[in-house]
This record gives C-alpha cells, sequence and structure tokens, in this order.
C-alpha cells in the first residue's frame, strides 16, 4: 500500500474526507492535492452519500480522481449507524452499494459501524445482535474480497477499546478490522485511549483515522491538541512498522452524527497539525 523510502523513514499514505472540505469533489480533490494528499476518503459527492451514488455518478467521480493522479483510500459508508433492531437485510443491501462503489474507485477498505442500542438499554442487551449483524456483513465482504472498517463511534455497540476488541475477536473474521479514531474514544470518555486501548487493538488496527478531542468539553481539535494521545499513538505505530492510510477527518466546524464538516481553511490548519506531529516522530506522509 505505501513503501518506505530509501533512508528507511517510514511513511504513511496521506487521505482526507473529501466531503468535509466542499459538497464538489473537484474542490476536494484541489484542495487534498495542494496539502499533499495522493489519497481521498469518499464518503459524499456532490451532496450524495457514497452509497446512494449511481454508476455513472461513480464512474464520474473515479475520472476525475484518475485526472488528478489520486487514489481512493477508502469507502466512508455509514453502514452500522442504525438501532439495532432494524432489519439487517437493509444494511446488507447498502453493503452491497458500498462494495459496488469500492470496486468503482479502486479500494477494498469499507468503513462500518456497530449499531445504536435504543434508550433505556445498555451495549451489553445488544451484544449477541451486534455480532449476528457484523458476522452477516463480514461474511459478503470476505466473498467480495473487502475489508470491512469498524469505526469507534458514539452511542454504537463498540464505543471503547474493550468492546470493539469483544466484537473484533467474536466475529472473528478477516474481513472485519479497526479504524482507529483517538477523538471519538476521548468523547466517549476513554481519557487516555493510547494507554487504555492500543495494545489491545493494535492486532487488528488497518486504519488510522485523524482527528482529536478535549476531555474535558469533547470538542473536536486539530490532532496534538487535544486529550488523544497522538504523539503517543503516532510513535507507537512508526515502532510497529506501520505502513498504511492516515485520514484526516478533522470535524472542526460541524460535528454531528452522519458526518463532519470543516471547510479548506480549517482541513488545512488540520493537515498542518497532523504533519508537524508526524514530522516530529520521524514519519514521513507521501
Amino acid at each position: 500500500m505505501t513503501t518506505q523510502s530509501n533512508n528507511s523513514i517510514p511513511s504513511w499514505t496521506l487521505s482526507g474526507f473529501g466531503d468535509e472540505i466542499d459538497e464538489d469533489p473537484v474542490v476536494q480533490i484541489a484542495v487534498l492535492l495542494a496539502l499533499g494528499a495522493s489519497y481521498l476518503e469518499v464518503r459524499s459527492a456532490w451532496g450524495v452519500n457514497v452509497v446512494d451514488l449511481d454508476d455513472i455518478q461513480l464512474d464520474r467521480l473515479s475520472a476525475l480522481l484518475t485526472d488528478a493522479g489520486m487514489g481512493v483510500s477508502a469507502v466512508a459508508s455509514p453502514i452500522g449507524k442504525v438501532d439495532v433492531s432494524d432489519p439487517i437485510e437493509n444494511e446488507l443491501r447498502r453493503l452491497g452499494a458500498a462494495i459496488n462503489a469500492a470496486q468503482r474507485l479502486g479500494t477494498r477498505y469499507i468503513r462500518i459501524f456497530s449499531f445504536y442500542y435504543p434508550d433505556g438499554t445498555e451495549p451489553a442487551d445488544i451484544r449477541d445482535q451486534v455480532i449476528s449483524h457484523l458476522r452477516a456483513l463480514a461474511a459478503v465482504a470476505e466473498e467480495a474480497d473487502m475489508v470491512l472498517l469498524h469505526e469507534n463511534e458514539k452511542h454504537i455497540y463498540g464505543d471503547t477499546p474493550e468492546r470493539v476488541h469483544d466484537l473484533i475477536t467474536a466475529v472473528d473474521s478477516p474481513a472485519l478490522k479497526v479504524a482507529w479514531d483517538s477523538a471519538n474514544f476521548v468523547q466517549v470518555g476513554v481519557k487516555r485511549p493510547f494507554t487504555e486501548g492500543y495494545e489491545l487493538l493494535r492486532p487488528h488496527l488497518a486504519y488510522l483515522q485523524v482527528k482529536d478531542a478535549k476531555a474535558d468539553t469533547g470538542e473536536v481539535v486539530p490532532a496534538g491538541e487535544g486529550d488523544g494521545e497522538l504523539v503517543e499513538t503516532i510513535a507507537a505505530l512508526r515502532d510497529d512498522g506501520y505502513t498504511g492510510f492516515a485520514s484526516l477527518e478533522p470535524h472542526l466546524a460541524v460535528a454531528g452524527e452522519l458526518g463532519g464538516f470543516s471547510g479548506p481553511g480549517s482541513f488545512g490548519r488540520a493537515a498542518r497539525a497532523f504533519a508537524a506531529l508526524t514530522n516530529s516522530q520521524g514519519v514521513n506522509l507521501v
């Protein structure tokens, strides 16, 4: 996926959520290129979620990326951001659309979540149903040679390191891996994400989403300005030989249930903050 340079400095591939910059993928691509990114993570284009883009739109997006010399790091689907009681058939249909998008855009990675639980219930109450749902999704992904990246999101089953580890190991599929998000951990009360969760989840970690947050307020801030232990995480991934994607998801202007927005200026601020951290830890972004 990435290679190390001749002087053995670790290299990670920089990507970012394009719709955090602008609805128009032309603007998304231009800003990411200016920031030195060679890949884009696709959550939406032209204001349309990636699982709702038709084949004409997907091919148009693919052509824009190809012309710019850019790749797609992942399809950032909303799969699993629904109540666990909803029929799994609905999410399997959306997974089919996400797989089609991933294939047309040239990536094997699809981001997913592990389901909301109703008010008045606890995560333990939905565990078995979550595992059953994720096994069904993973079986389809495995058949299609795709990898599902579980993001630790707020108010879903897999929101803490312990529950993420539980679902990954219970499903036990090569098609289900971890997308690490420090800010989301902080916002659910994991005050030291690296200290409390890195060793547990590192064997399953396949993708890095980059944002940070303050523990006292939950405010999302550029990498290194919050309590997400980004420096420690970067250093440990460097030492572990990680050479995958680092995808910017700054959420600096809007942070909502179905996504966030930063705008070009704030997105650039977030990119520069992350680059300063990786540079300080001897990691090259390509």
